[in-house]
């Protein structure tokens, strides 16, 4: 199971915290440090679409210039902007074979994980 995010976010924080607390094992992708693929974000475009995952209430987005936003109509105009701007991105990211879940959501965790 991979966890994306960047590690000073507070959502993310708490989904780590959850996750080490009921001692499930994860590798984290930093989005800062290792950025994020066109190939991988092709993948959850296509399972979730990425209206899913691009953050419109981010501070990041909010700095985005107008004609920019107004240019965001299709994953290709969205991608570049994605890679350039991770911090777009909703966190943390969840995969984990066919499970994929954008932020941090206790009772989709523990069903998810716990099986409860």
């Amino acid at each position: 199971m991979t966890v994306y995010g960047i590690p000073n976010c507070d959502t993310v924080k708490k989904a780590l915290t959850w996750l080490k607390a009921n001692h499930i094992d994860f590798e984290f992708h930093d989005f800062k440090k290792l950025g994020i693929s066109a190939k991988k974000l092709k993948e959850w475009d296509k399972k979730a679409g990425y209206e899913k995952f691009l953050n419109k209430k981010s501070s990041v987005w909010k700095d985005v210039d107008d004609r920019v936003k107004e240019s965001i109509v299709t994953p290709d105009t969205a991608f570049p902007l994605l890679q350039e701007k991770t911090s777009i991105i909703k966190r943390p990211v969840i995969e984990d074979g066919k499970f994929l879940f954008f932020g941090f959501d206790e009772a989709v965790y523990k069903k998810h994980f716990l099986g409860s």
